[in-house]
């Protein structure tokens, strides 16, 4: 067991005491423990983990800063009574869905890179426009950045809005935007961890859990008029997914 453990924690270069508390939280998260409940001693968790008791106690000061757990002196440590669903951001898979989501998010604004990365296409997703605007925002909740957004827009309905373009969520612009037609739009979601860049602009660790999304909307034209890259927090998203959306299955 002390073999194995140590090989786990040797696959990732995440500080051990990040790892112990991963697995602390996902015990909270599926009721291991439940509300109010004394969770395992400091001594129980060393053994368990095989770890020093300053990395258990580091584990546990991660868990009450994000209120998932309490400790009492000479008592232990419980599980909260009132636990704040950190998963508040659910990903939609229809279009409506997802601009109603974003319909009223404010986005802070940042410089783009130096030079201007250019738009990514896959096979069957459109056809490049002429001249792209790029935009770089960050998205936040109650101050906390969840998402960092790079979007490349095409030139001619950038210019059909740009002041509209610079102070609210591209994707809710575009679907209010008369004269263009929207043929298809899709997006792909991947599971991945923060760079540099994202760690630093999302207030997350190195490695930290994100999903990456890419979206392209595609004009009547064939033309990828949206392609936005999005990086979002792991630790603050929901996929759900209506299995039945298309209708029951046959039996």
């Amino acid at each position: 067991m002390v073999v194995q453990l140590a090989k786990t924690y040797q696959r990732s270069r995440i500080p051990l005491y990040l790892q112990v508390a991963a697995t602390l939280r996902r015990r909270i998260e599926e009721a291991h423990w439940s509300r109010g409940q004394k969770i395992s001693t400091l001594e129980q968790l060393q053994a368990e983990f095989q770890v020093a008791r300053v990395t258990v106690r580091q584990a546990l000061d991660v868990l009450q800063k994000e209120g998932l757990v309490r400790r009492q002196q000479g008592k232990g440590t419980f599980v909260s009574q009132e636990i704040t669903d950190k998963r508040w951001l659910r990903l939609k898979t229809n279009w409506a869905s997802l601009v109603a989501t974003i319909e009223d998010n404010v986005p802070r604004m940042i410089p783009a890179e130096i030079p201007t990365p250019c738009p990514r296409l896959a096979a069957g997703e459109g056809e490049p426009a002429a001249d792209y605007e790029y935009i770089r925002s960050i998205q936040s909740r109650d101050d906390e950045p969840y998402a960092l957004v790079g979007v490349h827009l095409a030139r001619h309905v950038y210019d059909l809005a740009p002041q509209a373009f610079q102070v609210q969520a591209a994707l809710s612009v575009l679907s209010r935007l008369e004269g263009i037609a929207i043929a298809r739009a899709h997006q792909t979601l991947v599971i991945g961890g923060a760079d540099t860049v994202a760690a630093s602009h999302l207030n997350i660790a190195l490695s930290s859990p994100t999903a990456e999304a890419h979206c392209v909307v595609v004009d009547d034209h064939g033309t990828a008029i949206y392609i936005g890259e999005i990086v979002y927090r792991g630790d603050c998203i929901k996929l759900d997914i209506d299995l039945l959306a298309n209708g029951r299955p046959h039996t």
